[in-house]
């Protein structure tokens, strides 16, 4: 039996297929490219009972990977991330059942080592020595890392105001890094150009096809960890969108396999109110987003201002009954602090966000509270230590607490 069933790549807008093994970036048309597999070969020799007892990294799913021989996996076991109920706060928002996935158990602290496992192996398969990728701080993080243990130079340029410990994880990397006074998008010109002028892999968001296939392993995870029965609602913190994309690529996938019991979740992608553009195309149905003048958020990782593959998120949006929703750095805030007062886990900017759009969602009606509702934290909290403020008293060697009950 073969490692892995891919077929080819293809471009979800032209159709038109690309061999696996070379390497290919973008379509002609300009669109992101996705990989397709032979899934009723996986159907007829996998089942998921099988799966089950394999160790638990995202490598369980290898068949459905796009790495043709094994030698070629670079991992430092990422994967089977907890799904975590949230009972006092989902009884707080009102909603009967809320788990989060809790993505900042992965190595290098956000669910960005999962694309980069996937990403940074199948560019040592078709044999990459250099890449290079800007970044909002955790992709660079995990692809720097994975990319120095796959022995490839990487090349990442970040704005200046990301956080400060993913320029670190960088740096210790080894990466070429470079800071830019501005924003992703900035970054991404500089790194265009290098691309061009030096021919190096280019690594950015969906310019290559396979950091999809290490994200959409969250989909696979989610439904195995209910017993592959799938829930109600996902919401995921939306940026460059290609976890989105990916859970709804897996949730398709493992239909046609016939893995899952449910309908398609109804899927929500979480934007800042600073820095909401896929938010401002699904209220006026369009198929693309604009540019969003001036971002801002506090939570940095979705600072996107525009998304290659925009028009994935929102067919995704559509074709899931889902929705968009925009919430404020104040509403954030709040949730970070209570989701840790409650339930004792400390959650990124971008993670509370997702709780965040639940109390939103639950007041507008949409939620009616009966669903089971799935909400991605995609990162640890610690590493935006810059996002909470403290005020503790300095005690001097000769003083007491005072203790009242």
């Amino acid at each position: 039996m073969p490692f892995s069933y891919v077929e080819s790549l293809y471009c979800p807008k032209c159709q038109k297929k690309y061999d696996a093994l070379q390497v290919h970036q973008l379509c002609i048309c300009g669109s992101p490219l996705l990989v397709s597999y032979d899934l009723q070969a996986v159907k007829d020799h996998v089942t998921k009972e099988e799966i089950e007892k394999r160790p638990p990294t995202l490598w369980r799913y290898h068949e459905i990977l796009p790495i043709q021989d094994e030698c070629n996996v670079v991992s430092l076991g990422e994967g089977m991330t907890p799904l975590i109920e949230m009972q006092k706060l989902g009884s707080r928002l009102g909603v009967e059942k809320l788990h989060m996935k809790d993505e900042g158990l992965v190595p290098t602290g956000s669910f960005k080592a999962r694309g980069a496992a996937v990403g940074v192996s199948k560019a040592k398969e078709l044999g990459v020595k250099e890449l290079a990728m800007p970044t909002n701080g955790n992709a660079g993080a995990a692809w720097a890392l994975y990319a120095t243990r796959a022995s490839i130079k990487s090349h990442i340029v970040m704005p200046v105001d990301a956080p400060l410990i993913t320029r670190k994880e960088c740096a210790i990397a080894g990466a070429n890094l470079y800071l830019v006074d501005g924003l992703i998008s900035d970054a991404g010109k500089i790194i265009s150009q290098l691309v061009n002028e030096a021919g190096i892999y280019d690594a950015s968001t969906l310019k290559e096809p396979y950091r999809i296939e290490g994200k959409k392993t969250m989909g696979y995870e989610i439904a195995e960890q209910l017993g592959w029965k799938l829930p109600d609602v996902i919401l995921y913190p939306t940026g460059g969108g290609v976890g989105l994309i990916g859970i709804y690529k897996a949730i398709c996938e493992m239909q046609e396999l016939g893995w899952v019991e449910g309908k398609m979740p109804k899927l929500v992608a979480v934007q800042a109110a600073g820095c909401a553009p896929i938010v401002k195309a699904w209220e006026t149905g369009e198929k693309e987003s604009a540019f969003w003048e001036k971002s801002t958020t506090k939570a940095f990782g979705i600072n996107v201002p525009k998304a290659i593959g925009d028009f994935l998120v929102l067919d995704a949006l559509y074709e899931s009954e889902g929705c968009a929703v925009a919430v404020t750095d104040a509403e954030i805030t709040k949730e970070q602090s209570l989701i840790a007062e409650l339930e004792g886990a400390f959650v990124c900017p971008e993670g509370a966000a997702t709780f965040a759009a639940v109390r939103q969602l639950k007041a507008s009606g949409w939620l009616k509270g009966m669903e089971h509702i799935v909400c991605l934290n995609t990162g640890q909290g610690i590493k935006y230590p810059e996002s909470v403020e403290e005020h503790v008293e300095v005690l001097q060697p000769s003083e007491r607490i005072s203790f009242i009950r």
